[in-house]
């Protein structure tokens, strides 16, 4: 029996720990010499107090909702895929393809296309590592971060040869019109009233919601979920159920291959409208912190994504409208990634001991 109810270990365990790490950040900002609280409400301002600062919070959170999930997928089958960075990249090299070569009618059939190969690319580059694990025992955190240094030198050997716009910039050609996304500023327009004027955000966002509802009902509403799952809690169990483990390994980590490879049409389709090198910018690792403080649920997912997303909007405003150097903003997110990921014990411990002691209490006939 748990010692913790559920809403505790989803809710309260991460949101002590981001407070945690809020009360560092606020430390560490003072002793720089900058108002904690003045930084705050410009990081809250640039990147909630308005549509302009929405549309990039939701940009960013559009990537790690699909990293997120891509390391959550892996993580319930006890695989630490740390390779979403290199998924990403060569998932952006699939909608590239997809949408320089195939001439699309439609923004909304391009869609379709460019997702489709992207999962496929993100799919087949996890699978070596996958195939690897499950055949000849190599550690898939090794695997998959060697491929991430493999994806970049492919992607940027692709982008300097035959995908090469001309001109000096290792980049592709812009993509054609039809194949550029709706974004959110022609989705609410509204006459005179333009909402998220000039911010990147896009229609892909509700496709990333798609797979949130999709990978929550995967998991826990059909037997391959199932099997899954139980192969993640005990391999040991799970081969004397007849679950086979090479089959869990190679299936788990597709899916979450394809997941991070449609980030791209985030990023690539959606923003750049064309591949660029370090199209990804480092989302691929993001989602490892999602994962863990979402616990691997689609839904503390989609939270966590969009936190992260508030961190790196509301941390671009505050290195351009304060002296806080950029680089702080990367030490407030290790600090959150601190708190909810390796210090996670630090916080569950004691409200283990708070429950159970509880517990007792209630069951003795006493209150506390």
């Amino acid at each position: 029996m748990d010692v913790m109810p559920k809403w505790a270990d989803v809710v309260l365990i991460p949101l002590i720990s981001i407070l945690l790490a809020a009360i560092l950040s606020a430390l560490v900002i003072l002793a720089i010499g900058e108002n904690p609280w003045e930084a705050l409400k410009l990081m809250v301002d640039g990147a909630l107090g308005s549509t302009y600062g929405w549309g990039y919070t939701l940009y960013y959170a559009t990537n790690f909702i699909f990293t997120g999930l891509a390391v959550s997928i892996a993580f319930h089958a006890r695989l630490f895929n740390i390779g979403g960075e290199g998924q990403a990249l060569i998932g952006g090299l699939g909608v590239a393809i997809i949408c320089l070569y195939i001439p699309w009618p439609h923004w909304s059939l391009a869609l379709l296309g460019a997702a489709i190969g992207a999962a496929i690319f993100g799919a087949a580059w996890a699978a070596i590592p996958a195939f690897l694990q499950a055949k000849r025992g190599s550690h898939i955190v090794i695997t998959t971060i060697m491929f991430n240094f493999i994806a970049a030198a492919v992607l940027n050997y692709f982008l300097i040869g035959a995908l090469k716009a001309p001109g000096m910039e290792p980049a592709t050609a812009k993509f054609p019109e039809a194949t550029h996304l709706a974004s959110f500023q022609d989705m609410f327009n509204f006459g005179e009233t333009t909402f998220f004027r000039g911010a990147p955000a896009n229609i892909t966002f509700f496709v990333a919601l798609a797979a949130c509802v999709a990978l929550w009902a995967l998991i826990w509403k059909t037997r391959l979920g199932y099997e899954i799952r139980s192969f993640g809690h005990s391999e040991s169990a799970a081969k004397y159920a007849g679950i086979s483990p090479t089959k869990i390994i190679m299936v788990a980590m597709l899916i979450s291959g394809a997941l991070a490879g449609m980030m791209a049409i985030n990023n690539v389709q959606g923003e750049a409208e064309r591949l660029v090198l370090n199209a990804v910018e480092g989302a691929g690792f993001i989602g490892i912190a999602v994962a863990l403080m979402g616990r691997s649920h689609p839904f503390g997912v989609l939270l966590a994504a969009l936190l992260f997303g508030f961190l790196y909007q509301g941390g671009a405003e505050l290195a351009l409208w304060t002296s806080i150097p950029r680089e702080l903003i990367i030490v407030i997110q290790a600090l959150v990634i601190l708190f909810t990921g390796a210090l996670d014990n630090m916080v569950r411990m004691p409200l283990e001991r708070l429950f159970l002691s509880m517990r007792r209490a209630k069951n003795d006939g006493r209150t506390i």
